[in-house]
């Protein structure tokens, strides 16, 4: 793990990877949206607003996914002090709070035209909605922290705890009554037809490599303005 601790090292690798990242995902999302819009049927039950799934599911899952990463990282920075671990949080944290937002308001629209309701106080919505806080939140201490590269080992912990809500959310439907459907994708199988599901894999590989991709840029650009600012430092103490 601590191979790539040297940001020379690390830049290596993430040079060359982000366009293709980058390049990869941009072709999947394409497809997946094609074959969202074009080639899958109607639902039978939820007609043509089904399709807000190929977006929905993605921003869902890596709403979810970014915090796990949050937490991730967090506990590196804690446990084993990693020093781009707070760059990896950092990064990420700004991706998962658009990509919530997106979960939020791309759900809001399908439940208008499924439920007839834009929005429900149940538990799926609401803690997905306590998601965008806890982003919100960890952006702000971020920000506030003096490791202008790294985060404070209060917003550290603050990753760490929040990441209580990510299985909150998963198994929401399945603790209280809900509004929201219950899982629809298990290890024992989908409820979805094959015909509509498929699409869904290629929008949701092709957004989280674009997630990818938006992260390593991010960390890029920490470590480059890292780098500059040092450099000024020098050049002022000579």
């Amino acid at each position: 793990m601590h191979g790539f601790a040297n940001p020379t090292r690390f830049l290596g690798l993430a040079r060359p990877l982000t366009p293709w990242l980058f390049g990869l995902g941009a072709a999947l999302c394409l497809y997946g949206f094609y074959a969202g819009l074009m080639l899958a049927p109607p639902d039978y039950l939820q007609g043509e607003s089904v399709r807000i799934m190929y977006v929905h599911v993605p921003a869902a899952w890596l709403g979810m996914g970014g915090w796990t990463g949050i937490a991730i990282a967090s506990l590196t920075q804690l446990v084993w002090r990693h020093p781009l671990a707070g760059v990896a949080a950092r990064a990420i944290a700004l991706p998962g709070a658009y990509f919530t937002a997106i979960c939020l308001i791309s759900g809001s629209i399908w439940g208008s035209r499924t439920w007839g309701t834009w929005w429900q106080w149940d538990g799926r919505m609401t803690s997905m909605l306590v998601l965008l806080f806890l982003y919100i939140g960890y952006i702000a201490l971020a920000g506030a922290s003096e490791e202008k590269t790294s985060v404070s080992r209060a917003t550290a912990i603050f990753g760490l705890v929040g990441a209580v809500n990510v299985p909150i959310i998963n198994r929401s439907v399945v603790w209280w009554n809900s509004l929201h459907q219950g899982p629809s994708i298990t290890v024992r199988g989908s409820a979805i037809a094959p015909e509509i599901l498929w699409p869904l894999a290629f929008t949701t590989l092709g957004f989280s490599l674009l997630f990818g991709a938006i992260v390593l840029m991010r960390m890029r650009a920490t470590l480059a303005s890292a780098k500059v600012e040092a450099r000024l430092r020098r050049l002022a103490a000579a």
